[in-house]
C-alpha cells in the first residue's frame, strides 16, 4: 500500500498543530506503508519509505491581486501542480483546505479513494474572513467540495465529527473519530533552561505559557485581557507568533503594550520557536493556558501535559476529550455566543475565570503535582502516535 499527503506545511515550514499532526502521522506511517508527502514549499527528500517534494506556493502571476486573495489563487494553482505528474499511489489523505483542491482533482482525475482530516471547520472560523475578505467563500466551497466528495473523513474528536455531521451532507459511516497524538520520547521534560536565559525568564519565580499563533480562535487576547487578575508575582509568557492578520497583530500589540504600564513580568516571544526551545517552555511552566474559542482538538494541551504540566484551558470543542477537569487541570467554562464566531458573551468574565483557574493551581502545589503526574499518564495511555497511525492504517485499508 502507498499513501499520499496532500498538505500546505511540513518540515521545516510549519506554523500550525494541523502541520505538527502532518510531520508526525507521516513519520510513523512511513513505517507501516510507502508515504509521498506533496507540499507547499522547495523540500526535497527521500528516507527510508517517505518521500517529500515541495511545490511553489507564492506565483509571480498573482503579485497584482488583491492581498486578500492571494491565499486562494496561490493555493489552487499549488494543488493543480501537485496534480501534474501521474498519481501512483493508492490513497489520497488531504490536510487543511489549503490542499483539499488537489485531492479534488486527485479522486475526479484519477480515481484514488480520498481521506480528509478535519483539523478545523470553516463554517466555524467566520473571523477568517478577516484574512481572507470574498476568498472565505472560496475556501469554504473547497472544504465543502472536498468533505462531501470524500470516501473517508476523520474527526479529530468526536465533537468535531458532531460538527461535520451538522454543517455537511456526509454520510455518519464514513466519519471516523481518530484523534491526533504526541511523540512522547520527544516530548518530555527537560532540566535544559537556555531558552529562558534568552529570554530572560525568571527560574526562580512561576509562570504562566502560552504557545499558539495569533487568531481569534487560539483566544489569545482574553488571556491578555486576563493577566490584571493573575498574582503579581507570577510572569506571564507568551510564546506568540503568525498573527492572521495586520490587524489582529496591531491588536495584540497595543494590549500587550497596555498590560506592561502595570507590570513588568510580561514576556512575549513573537515568533514560533523551534520544537526543542518550546518543550524548554513547557518543561518549566507552572501552568500552561490554552483560552481557545473554538478548538477541535488542541495538540498544545498534550505537548504540555506529556511535559508534566498542568493544564488551565477553556472547556470547548476537542479539549474536553483531552483534558480531565481536576485531574490533569482545570476546564474553564464559556458562557458563548450561540452563533459563529463564538466569541465570550461577558469577555471580562471569561478573562477573570481563566485568571482564578491560573491562581488556583499556581498556588496550590499539590493539586499542581496531581495534575502534572496524571497529565502526563494520561498522554502515554491515550495520545501515542503508534496506535494512533495503526488506526489510520487501518481505515486506509478499508477504503482499497
Amino acid at each position: 500500500m502507498k499513501a499520499l499527503f496532500y498538505t500546505k506545511e511540513f518540515p521545516p515550514y510549519v506554523y500550525g498543530g494541523a502541520g505538527v499532526v502532518v510531520e508526525y502521522l507521516a513519520n510513523e506511517l512511513e513505517k507501516l506503508m510507502e508515504i509521498d508527502i506533496k507540499c507547499f514549499g522547495d523540500q526535497e527528500s527521500t528516507s527510508g519509505n517517505m518521500h517529500v517534494k515541495g511545490f511553489p506556493y507564492n506565483n509571480p502571476v498573482f503579485e497584482k491581486s488583491d492581498n486578500k486573495l492571494k491565499a486562494v489563487f496561490n493555493s489552487l494553482n499549488t494543488c493543480l501542480h501537485m496534480n501534474a505528474e501521474i498519481l501512483d499511489a493508492d490513497i489520497v489523505h488531504c490536510h487543511t483546505w489549503y490542499a483539499h483542491f488537489a485531492g479534488i482533482v486527485a479522486k475526479l482525475c484519477y480515481g484514488v479513494p480520498l481521506v480528509i482530516t478535519t483539523h478545523s471547520l470553516e463554517p466555524l472560523r467566520p473571523w477568517k474572513r478577516e484574512q481572507l475578505g470574498r476568498g472565505y467563500d472560496a475556501s469554504s466551497w473547497i472544504e465543502k467540495t472536498a468533505i462531501e466528495m470524500a470516501d473517508a473523513l476523520i474527526a479529530v474528536s468526536e465533537e468535531t465529527k458532531v460538527d461535520v455531521l451538522n454543517h455537511f451532507n456526509v454520510d455518519e459511516k464514513k466519519v471516523k473519530v481518530i484523534y491526533n497524538g504526541i511523540n512522547l520520547s520527544e516530548y518530555n521534560v527537560t532540566t535544559k533552561t537556555s531558552t529562558l536565559e534568552r529570554y530572560n525568564i525568571d527560574t526562580t519565580k512561576p509562570y504562566v505559557l502560552f504557545v499558539g499563533r495569533i487568531t481569534r480562535q487560539k483566544g489569545i487576547i482574553h488571556l491578555v485581557n486576563a493577566i490584571k487578575y493573575i498574582d503579581p508575582d507570577t510572569q506571564i509568557v507568551l510564546c506568540a507568533g503568525a498573527p492572521d492578520t495586520p490587524e489582529i497583530a496591531k491588536e495584540m500589540e497595543a494590549s500587550v503594550n497596555e498590560v506592561k504600564k502595570t507590570r513588568n513580568n510580561v514576556i512575549w516571544i513573537d515568533e514560533m520557536l523551534p520544537k526543542k526551545e518550546v518543550i524548554q517552555l513547557y518543561s518549566h511552566a507552572t501552568v500552561f493556558c490554552c483560552p481557545s474559542i473554538y478548538e477541535p482538538f488542541g495538540i498544545i494541551n498534550i505537548e504540555a501535559m506529556a511535559c508534566n504540566t498542568a493544564v488551565v484551558a477553556s472547556a470547548v470543542g476537542g479539549i474536553k476529550e483531552v483534558v480531565v477537569n481536576g485531574e490533569t487541570g482545570i476546564l474553564i467554562p464559556v458562557d458563548q455566543q450561540t452563533e459563529a464566531p463564538f466569541e465570550p458573551i461577558n469577555p471580562d468574565k471569561f478573562a477573570k475565570d481563566l485568571a482564578y483557574g491560573v491562581n488556583l493551581v499556581i498556588n496550590n502545589k499539590e493539586l499542581r503535582n496531581k495534575m502534572e503526574l496524571n497529565g502526563r499518564k494520561r498522554v502515554e495511555e491515550n495520545f501515542d502516535w503508534v496506535a494512533i497511525a495503526a488506526q489510520v492504517e487501518e481505515l486506509y485499508k478499508s477504503l482499497i
